[in-house]
């Protein structure tokens, strides 16, 4: 899809956490997103992420090295030359896992079921979730992009306790009033809805406007007409 030119925005830290559920493709352009608009990204991924960038990406043995297919960036370029930091997820002693370390909003994308009770319960032994905890206590934007389905009433009440501290809930669940005509368009609507949520000016994809809105009143009134 078209889209505006990007809007000029001064530079921010984002962290991005990547968990064991289906939906690897949405950290994949989040964080692409984020690095191509300049902006300083950390990532931490548990050991059931890695192993979902290897199931549904190909990234085997993830790494510095390895980073530039989960970025966008050039091969050969070194990631903390673009202000990416990839984060052990055992450290629970890192930079991420303390309220002094100040920062504009935390995605977890894909996030499982496993990892949103984890959060829902306070439980903080892997890095993830002790980042997940600071942004609940420090009031730093943590959105929770969860990824599973059907719901059980388990994930349900955790969602209403992190909505309660003050979590945004995004379910990976994208519209299609904006008629995508591929997989890349359906992923683009889910990724413009995770930076809205953590208040990054973007072009990932169109919005609904009067303009389109009256496009498409337009369209269903011949397709009425029409018969």
């Amino acid at each position: 899809m078209t889209s505006a030119p990007t809007p000029i925005q001064p530079r921010r830290r984002h962290v991005v956490g990547i968990t064991g559920a289906s939906g690897a493709v949405y950290a994949q352009r989040l964080i692409t997103e984020l690095v191509r608009l300049g902006h300083e990204t950390h990532i931490v991924i548990t050991r059931y992420g890695r192993r979902l960038l290897h199931d549904e990406l190909g990234i085997e043995h993830l790494s510095n090295d390895t980073l530039h297919r989960l970025a966008g960036i050039p091969e050969h370029d070194h990631p903390r030359t673009h202000d990416i930091y990839l984060h052990p997820a055992s450290d629970v002693g890192a930079s991420l896992g303390s309220g002094s370390f100040r920062h504009d909003g935390m995605v977890i994308v894909p996030c499982s079921s496993n990892s949103l009770g984890a959060i829902a319960s306070g439980y903080g032994d892997e890095l993830l979730t002790r980042a997940a905890a600071v942004c609940l206590k420090e009031k730093f934007p943590l959105v929770i992009a969860h990824r599973e389905a059907p719901l059980n009433r388990i994930d349900l009440r955790n969602m209403m306790e992190l909505h309660d501290a003050g979590a945004i809930i995004c379910p990976t669940n994208p519209g299609f009033y904006l008629h995508p005509r591929s997989v890349d368009d359906i992923v683009d609507f889910m990724t413009a809805r995770l930076l809205d949520c953590i208040g990054v000016q973007h072009s990932v994809s169109k919005r609904w406007d009067q303009e389109l809105a009256d496009q498409h009143a337009a369209k269903s009134a011949r397709r009425s007409e029409g018969g």
